[in-house]
């Protein structure tokens, strides 16, 4: 456990010390908040649909969080390239305690970032209808956050460049975020688009925090932390099993 607290705490270190990259990582929701939030917003309210920023925010929200955990496998390549790494895997603790304090630490810094932006949002013009189901929100931020934080970790397991991994998160990211609702409704798509909705994980982790901020859910909130927790322990598993048999 003293191993998990000490990586979690120097992921924390990072971030607060990474200022230029924290602006950086705001300017993208931001961008998607104010050029689609108020460009589509009467074409949305036409189309008897209600408050685009409404919809917008939860997938917003989704998108920071989605682009922060799974970009933190960065960081795994970044500390196998300088040594940093090796000093860690040397310690006298299993490689899977080492995984998850990383998983933790990167989930944490992206759930403080999809605060922020939520923060921002409601700057905008976002109310969410119900205080008391902020927290069921933090809870669908953190289930995203560890998930994809999970899987940005087993792709960098295999990788050992970073031209590698920019390669295929930029391939997994886009799908994974343009496909899950977060910009458009569910319902009515095209039976192929429903498909692949339905096995897209980001789908039901907009679809609860958009539950919980709006009252607005197109599968349920069961369901929802249901595929969620699955995915997560699977992406534990399978993360913490790439990561033990990485070679320095």
């Amino acid at each position: 456990m003293t191993a998990i607290y000490i990586l979690w705490l120097r992921q924390l270190k990072r971030y607060v010390r990474a200022r230029s990259r924290i602006v950086a990582s705001l300017g993208q929701p931001i961008l998607f908040l104010v050029a689609l939030g108020f460009g589509f917003g009467p074409i949305f309210q036409r189309a008897g649909m209600g408050n685009y920023i409404q919809f917008l925010t939860p997938g917003v929200i989704g998108m920071t969080v989605l682009f922060t955990s799974i970009f933190s496998g960065v960081e795994l390549i970044w500390d196998r390239q300088f040594g940093f790494l090796k000093e860690t895997l040397v310690a006298p603790v299993p490689r899977i305690l080492i995984m998850i304090g990383r998983t933790l630490g990167g989930a944490t810094v992206a759930v403080i970032q999809g605060l922020i932006v939520l923060a921002i949002c409601m700057a905008a013009g976002f109310r969410t209808g119900n205080i008391g189901a902020l927290p069921a929100a933090l809870g669908f931020m953190a289930l995203i956050a560890i998930l994809f934080t999970a899987l940005g970790t087993a792709v960098a397991s295999m990788l050992d460049d970073f031209q590698g991994f920019q390669l295929v998160m930029n391939f997994l990211v886009m799908p994974i975020f343009f496909l899950s609702g977060a910009l458009f409704p569910l319902t009515g798509l095209s039976r192929a688009l429903t498909v692949v909705a339905n096995i897209d994980p980001l789908s039901y982790g907009v679809d609860g925090l958009r539950a919980a901020l709006i009252g607005l859910s197109h599968f349920s909130s069961a369901m929802d932390v249901g595929v969620l927790g699955v995915l997560c322990a699977i992406l534990l598993i399978v993360g913490g099993y790439l990561f033990s048999r990485i070679q320095l």
